[in-house]
């Protein structure tokens, strides 16, 4: 099958090496070299859909590669040539009712890796969108995943555990998003929930017509705008790019930090302005769920971020798993400091601030930061809207000029109320419920039942030191019977044996 092809595989396996070697900081495994910058986005062009949507994902580590790679990954664009016309014609005629367009116009005026877009008109005309998925791209994400966790598993066994950690919650995520995105099912019922829980939040949703959809095709109102990157375009039309930016960060707040739903893709060909200035949203194959949990980590970092209070940003961090628990105080304060010292720098061009902030993570390669599933897309995010803002806005800053939005945010997000008088009936109304908490424990504590609760992160510290301690004890003791083996048996190394025993034994006491 052309999907296992050797060539692909081969092609797959360079790429993969190369991520490996670009991570692991070495200049060749044997007689393979990572690919150049400019030959890896080539690689990954090629490769297609499944790689691409990888790419994207990768491009926030500023942790796995340096800057001359993620420029590279950065700048590939979810643009592919359009399907053949056989394979366009096999899958219009077996998902698309022809009868319900009085027009269909069969070039498409934008083709991605998942699928292309077409303009019709139904039959009363009105203007349509009409979205049709690649011919058997799910055929071949399906064995890309595949080819991709095999060759994984290869490498997986040569990585430190939080680096481990970080690229198995890459592909997974990965894997994740990518099956629901070439569900089209899946992102009409996105598009559905999204258009009820903002339709009060200024932003423009298209309109699906749900009789027309199926799990192939979706066809849905026509938005008329401007790309968010067309500058040339925005300026003509005279509007006000600070308004729009404070629109977006404003409106990625509340999903992220309020409703906990948000839209993990909001590249420039998905975000349009039209001429009155209004904010449109597109493409909802790439939606995600925070968990309250993470939310609060979040909010706790924002706001430590605001306050500038290293201890919370970084127990905040430890609790949404981006910071190991057992990570150096210390360390991780001067890290911190130094970056926020680098944001907050209002005589720095945005361009210093890169240079310089790269310089400090390069410094810090030995610290267990690592990346859980949840905070891959959230990064993802936070760099599509700084860099949207540094197109449009001199020195734009994602810290110092992001910051203040979310912190306006946060008193919403954590349920906080519009006067003082509706707080303080609040907390007297929840006065009886705290006294019998507070009786509940006491009483707990008394009986010896009182349970203590550990965060999946702790979990996985207190399970990684606890399978060392258990190893540690168990090798000690082999060690130790081999030395006494050797001691009976083989009476011409009893002094060899006694420095086993010996060694068994300081190994035992110093690790325990």
């Amino acid at each position: 099958m052309q999907y296992y092809s050797p060539i692909r595989v081969y092609k797959i396996f360079i790429l993969i090496l190369s991520f490996f070697l670009l991570i692991k900081k070495k200049e060749s495994f044997l007689f393979f070299k990572p690919l150049e910058p400019k030959k890896l986005k080539e690689s990954i062009s090629s490769l297609g859909a499944s790689f691409i949507k990888l790419a994207q994902v990768l491009a926030t580590r500023a942790d796995f590669f340096d800057k001359d790679y993620l420029d590279e990954l950065k700048s590939l664009h979810d643009e592919l040539p359009p399907m053949s016309k056989k394979k366009f014609n096999i899958l219009f005629n077996r998902s698309i009712n022809s009868a319900i367009f009085s027009k269909f116009e069969k070039t498409p005026i934008a083709s991605a890796s998942i699928g292309q877009v077409h303009i019709a008109y139904l039959q009363d005309g009105t203007k349509v969108a009409v979205k049709l998925k690649r011919f058997n791209i799910k055929k071949q994400v399906i064995s890309d995943i595949k080819i991709l966790n095999t060759l994984n598993s290869l490498f997986r066994p040569l990585f430190s555990h939080y680096t481990k950690n970080s690229i198995e919650a890459v592909i997974e995520e990965f894997s994740n998003m990518i099956l629901q995105e070439i569900s089209f099912n899946k992102e009409l019922e996105n598009l559905e929930k999204f258009s009820k829980v903002y339709k009060d939040s200024g932003i423009l949703f298209p309109k699906a017509y749900k009789e027309y959809c199926n799990d192939e095709v979706i066809v849905m109102s026509f938005m008329e705008g401007f790309r968010f990157d067309d500058k040339e375009a925005l300026v003509r039309a005279k509007i006000d790019f600070r308004p729009i930016i404070d629109k977006l960060v404003n409106f990625y707040a509340e999903q992220m930090l309020i409703n906990g739903f948000f839209h993990a893709d909001p590249h420039p060909g998905n975000l349009l302005v039209n001429s009155k200035g209004d904010l449109i949203l597109l493409d909802f194959g790439m939606v995600k769920k925070i968990s309250n949990s993470t939310r609060v980590s979040i909010i706790n970092m924002i706001k430590a971020a605001h306050e500038r209070d290293y201890e919370l940003y970084i127990s905040s961090a430890k609790k949404l798993g981006t910071i190991a628990y057992e990570a150096p105080e210390a360390q991780m304060s001067e890290f911190v400091e130094r970056m926020f010292d680098i944001f907050s720098n209002d005589s720095l061009s945005a361009t210093s601030m890169q240079n310089l902030a790269f310089e400090v993570l390069e410094s810090t390669r030995d610290l267990p930061f690592k990346l859980p599933q949840e905070a891959i897309y959230i990064l993802r995010v936070s760099a599509i809207i700084e860099g949207l803002g540094t197109t449009y806005i001199e020195n734009f800053n994602g810290i110092k000029d992001i910051l203040p939005i979310l912190q306006k945010n946060i008193p919403i997000a954590l349920g906080g109320k519009e006067s003082i008088i509706e707080l303080i009936v609040d907390e007297i109304k929840d006065t009886p419920f705290f006294i019998k908490n507070l009786k509940s424990t006491i009483k707990q504590a008394n009986e010896g039942e009182l349970k203590v609760e550990l965060s999946p992160n702790q979990l996985e510290w207190l399970s990684k030191e606890l399978k060392g301690y258990i190893k540690n004890i168990i090798l000690s003791f082999a060690i130790m019977l081999l030395a006494l083996f050797i001691y009976l048996v083989i009476p011409s190394l009893q002094e060899l044996s006694i420095m086993l025993f010996i060694f068994a034994f300081i190994k035992l006491i110093y690790k325990s």
